[in-house]
């Protein structure tokens, strides 16, 4: 049977709630990874420091009983400035390390894609993202 593992890109708390509502549908429990805002432009979605803050305090999100956070996902600038790449995934492993003494659920860190995986890794990822590597670049 298939079914979905894993949800990347959780970027608002609206999509959590509307997650778990669905998961509970289905008698389910889904594992989601938050997506952290980390680039220093605008293109890019997710919750910043602040946000991800208050949503760990947030009652209401406590009670989401069919949603497990079990990571952290971010993208990079999309720079070919390598020092900015590494002070970006620096900044989303520091929260890493700060959410999981929070939620003993986080275990994975989602940053590296294409062009920058080996940064990722280099930086503490644990899941990088490679498809247009593997499948060429989406039209």
């Amino acid at each position: 049977a298939e079914y979905v593992a894993i949800i990347h890109g959780v970027d608002s708390f609206k999509l959590l709630k509307e997650i778990d509502k669905q998961a509970k549908k289905h008698d389910r429990i889904i594992s989601c990874l938050l997506q952290i805002h980390i680039a220093e432009e605008d293109t890019k979605f997710g919750f910043n420091k602040e946000e991800l803050h208050a949503l760990t305090q947030n009652p209401e999100f406590i009670h989401l009983e069919n949603i497990k956070v079990t990571g952290l996902m971010g993208m990079a600038t999309f720079t070919d400035d390598k020092n900015q790449i590494r002070r970006e995934f620096k900044t989303l492993k520091a929260l890493f390390e700060n959410l999981k003494i929070e939620l003993p659920t986080i275990e994975i860190l989602s940053m590296g894609m294409s062009g920058d995986y080996e940064i990722g890794i280099e930086e503490g990822s644990t899941m990088v993202r490679i498809g247009s590597s593997i499948f060429g670049t989406r039209n």
